[in-house]
């Protein structure tokens, strides 16, 4: 089969390798769609490092069909449509016992350790299907709005984290993929004001098509002052940052009111540090949280929430390469002209 293969920092190489079979425990999905993150550039580039195996295929928001199952497993068919939570942890490590699994200390990636989704075929090993990393997907999705339950899953952890109220004002710095998730997400749970703040007026309209209820470029309006201006000069109860600048988790701790909460939801570059007024937090009482990863029972959630419509996962989906074009896929990912590729089978 045809898969890309992380050699090492700068090198990717579309290979062609074995085709793998199931083993007693294990299943091959034959790959429906795999979205491309920002984290696969990342690793592509040498940026991300923990974890990662040289060697490797990439992917790991991965959606597939069911093509071969191992001796012993049950509760799937042939032809059934899956998404795949891509963390598969121990389940016996401190943060496994204490309902963490998402932080599991000696986790296992797909797309990192595992090969992931960016080939024909996907064998998910044995601790995998024991872990419970498939589920089933409903029937009318198509494969990329599956493969989307990933980063939504992510972002309900992050939204867990920051506890967003009914009727809250909140802010999203960011209108990439994952600041449009938190968008959609918010206006869900019933926040009354959703404010999101980005460069570019296309994003912006996508932004208030999706739920936002006011937009702002923040290097032509002060973000503090227009938030304080829609707040009766408090500022936000929840503040996002959905873009890894190290500044704008300034600009967010200024921008939220005493008591709110405060998330550092996007990946920054390992070993960046953030200047930051340290008594923002102290006496205004701020609560900052992060997100990192999904639990299994996040990405069923996302799952759901994706099958009943009440997240627009297809709104996301603006472009589809195949395999073949991985580089061309790549390229259109890093021009930040698309908002979610995915990478099919030839």
């Amino acid at each position: 089969m045809k898969a890309a293969v992380f050699v090492g920092p700068g090198q990717l190489e579309l290979r062609e390798v074995p085709t793998p079979h199931a083993g007693e425990g294990e299943i091959v999905l034959k790959t429906g769609s795999n979205t491309v993150c920002g984290t696969d550039v990342r690793i592509m580039k040498g940026e991300k490092s923990a974890g990662v195996r040289p060697g490797v295929i990439l992917g790991h928001e991965i959606s597939g069909y069911v093509h071969e199952i191992g001796k012993g497993v049950e509760g799937y068919a042939e032809g059934d449509l899956v998404g795949i939570n891509p963390t598969v942890s121990c389940g016996t490590c401190f943060y496994c016992r204490t309902g963490a699994e998402h932080l599991c200390e000696r986790a296992e990636l797909f797309g990192y350790a595992i090969d992931g989704g960016l080939a024909d075929y996907v064998l998910i090993p044995k601790q995998a299907v024991a872990r419970r990393a498939l589920y089933k997907a409903a029937d009318h999705l198509t494969p990329a709005e599956v493969s989307l339950g990933e980063p939504l899953g992510c972002v309900l952890n992050g939204v867990a984290n920051y506890e967003p109220k009914m009727g809250d004002t909140v802010l999203i710095i960011g209108a990439g993929p994952i600041g449009l998730l938190h968008v959609m997400v918010n206006k869900y749970l019933g926040a009354s004001q959703i404010i999101v703040s980005n460069t570019g007026e296309e994003r912006l309209k996508i932004a208030r098509e999706l739920g936002a209820t006011a937009v702002v470029d923040p290097t032509t309006t002060d973000l503090e002052e227009y938030v304080r201006s829609l707040t009766d000069g408090r500022g936000a109860d929840v503040t996002v940052v959905c873009i890894g600048r190290n500044e704008l988790f300034q600009q967010a701790l200024e921008c939220t009111r005493p008591k709110g909460h405060v998330s550092a939801f996007a990946g920054f570059a390992k070993g960046s540090l953030s200047e930051m007024d340290p008594n923002l937090i102290h006496y205004n009482e701020l609560v900052v949280t992060g997100g990192s990863n999904t639990s299994r029972a996040n990405y069923e959630k996302a799952l759901r929430l994706i099958g009943e419509g009440a997240v627009n996962a297809k709104a996301l989906h603006t472009d589809t390469y195949a395999l073949d074009d991985l580089f061309a896929a790549l390229d259109r990912v890093q021009s930040g002209e698309a908002l979610k590729v995915s990478v099919v089978p030839n």
